[in-house]
């Protein structure tokens, strides 16, 4: 063997090798490999092995009007620490502040440099968000959503899942390979919105509301008492089992709409179990300045309830004896040991930032999925033989040397997606195909070119040197453009366009190498031992 051809078979006997070895963890034998190999192979996406595709729409408007409730709130402990006597009220998105004198513009400027004064009333100041302050607490809210659900179903445990963000507030989430479909939905869909907020057990109405009503008549309790309800108050329910028929009621609370403090300050949620009745409950722990802000919210509302209220659902109402310090808390309710540690899940994970409205639900079932495997799989078999038969009728040797390129660049392809644990979806399965295709172009271009040559009266040997030499620029050119789209598909596109854009993108750049590179030293080799007189092509 001559040296110059030993690099060539060398580097195509490794890449050989090593795409063999890193797809053997997508096969059967997974189980018998060592564990350093284990973490390669191909994860079948959603429309492969099926799983669950959802699409959430972020309430960025309740985003808005949970920050002014808390610059409204930290106003008033500002007021009191300044002794300014001034009051603050929420009403929609505006702040009002009366009365308005040169000290509290000063201070709302210091505080609060994003409020614009919108107008000035009767002694009274009207502030608002600014409209570019509103976009920045929007966009951060999709962000935080989207980074928040990325954190849930990393914990939750499910491979390769593809989560994604479109249009203004919208995330679009994948689950492959889900079967609990419902757990999932539930995990991925919780808010997860944690407000502390007090019980208004003071007004009129407090005591007309019955203590419990049964599931599903909450529309008509809300109905019944819709012009009673105090300014600023609201009703909510927590979810309670009766003892005596062990069956879920409804708890019926009035609470004060303002949000005394958020779960933006948890630092730690797990599962314990209680000694006395032996049921799972949610221990909470605070950052420093969650700790300071729940002593004082317990400090200023001693011997009133505490609502503890995730997603509007109120788990827990204990009335503050005193102040609590430390920064800890519990949540307890009548729920399971799955439902507490997903509940601990999306509070560790983060608390969304704002509530999400389902879109779109889009179970694909296993059966589904297999079915396309073997639809694409028949399809692929297929085109395989016709395009290797092809090439062999109408190349005859030179058909069959091409034929081995392409087995090659498909074994190539695998292993490299394989190497990088990529996931394959039928997009991506189209643009293997698209890749196979430009393989066959590439020595289809270069076959004429040998033809033109031999046609000249050269040798086979110049015949197959002129024909690459020739051949080199047009196949280079066309690949590079390809390469290019391939790129910014990727860098642009989302789920199915980038498994499409990688797919495409590996199998250009193992094309060149196997049809420049891998044809052409077989030739050599051929013509490299004997002359031969005649090139069958």
């Amino acid at each position: 063997m001559k040296k110059k051809f030993f690099w060539r078979i060398s580097l195509i006997i490794t890449a050989t090798v090593f795409s063999i070895l890193f797809f053997l963890p997508s096969t059967s034998l997974v189980s018998s490999l060592p564990e350093w190999l284990k973490k390669y192979g191909i994860t079948l996406g959603l429309d492969l092995q099926g799983g669950v595709h959802l699409v959430y729409e972020v309430d960025t408007d309740r985003t808005v009007d949970v920050t002014t409730e808390r610059i409204a709130s930290s106003l008033v402990s500002i007021f009191k620490e300044k002794r300014i006597d001034a009051k603050t009220e929420k009403q929609g998105l505006d702040l009002i502040v009366s009365p308005d004198n040169d000290q509290v513009r000063k201070t709302i400027q210091e505080q609060f440099p994003n409020l614009s004064l919108d107008k000035q009333s009767e002694g009274k100041a009207y502030y608002r968000l600014g409209s570019a302050e509103i976009n920045r607490i929007k966009n951060f809210a999709v962000d935080q959503a989207l980074e928040t659900i990325r954190n849930r179903v990393d914990q939750f445990g499910v491979a390769e899942p593809a989560i994604h963000r479109q249009a203004e507030n919208e995330i679009v989430i994948q689950l492959p390979g889900v079967k609990d479909t419902k757990r999932a939905i539930d995990l991925v869909g919780k808010t997860a919105l944690l407000e502390f907020k007090v019980l208004d057990d003071e007004a009129p109405i407090a005591a007309q509301l019955p203590g419990t009503i049964a599931p599903g008549g909450e529309d008509d309790l809300l109905k019944q008492f819709s012009g009673q309800i105090p300014e600023g108050d609201e009703i909510l329910f927590g979810r309670m089992r009766s003892k005596e028929t062990e069956t879920e009621i409804k708890a019926v609370y009035l609470v004060k709409r303002q949000t005394l403090l958020t779960g933006d300050f948890l630092t730690e949620a797990r599962v314990t179990i209680d000694q006395r009745y032996n049921e799972p409950y949610v221990s909470i722990s605070f950052d420093s300045t969650g700790a300071k802000l729940f002593e004082q919210v317990t400090a200023s509302n001693v011997k009133k309830r505490l609502a503890i209220v995730l997603d509007n659902n109120i788990y827990s109402a204990p009335v503050i004896q005193e102040k609590i310090e430390g920064g800890n808390a519990q949540i307890t309710g009548s729920f399971g040991m799955d439902e507490a540690k997903d509940l601990a899940i999306v509070l560790r994970s983060g608390s969304l930032p704002a509530p999400l409205k389902m879109l779109q639900n889009v179970t694909v079932g296993p059966s589904l999925g297999k079915d396309s495997i073997d639809a694409g799989i028949k399809a692929g078999i297929i085109g395989a033989i016709l395009v290797i038969a092809f090439m062999i009728m109408y190349y005859k040797l030179s058909g069959l040397i091409a034929d081995f390129a392409l087995v090659l660049n498909i074994l190539y392809l695998i292993g490299v997606l394989s190497a990088f644990g990529a996931t394959l979806t039928m997009p991506g399965i189209a643009g293997i195909i698209l890749a196979i295709g430009m393989a066959v172009d590439s020595n289809v271009l270069m076959f004429e070119r040998m033809r033109e040559e031999l046609r000249l009266g050269k040798t086979p040997r110049a015949a197959i040197d002129s024909g690459y030499d020739k051949a080199f620029w047009t196949i280079f050119d066309s690949h590079v453009t390809t390469l290019i789209t391939a790129v910014v598909l990727f860098q642009f596109g989302t789920g199915p366009i980038k498994g499409f854009a990688v797919t495409l993108g590996w199998g250009v750049l193992i094309n060149l190498f196997t049809a420049l590179i891998g044809t052409k030293t077989i030739f050599d080799l051929i013509t490299s031992r004997r002359e031969i007189k005649r090139l069958s092509i």
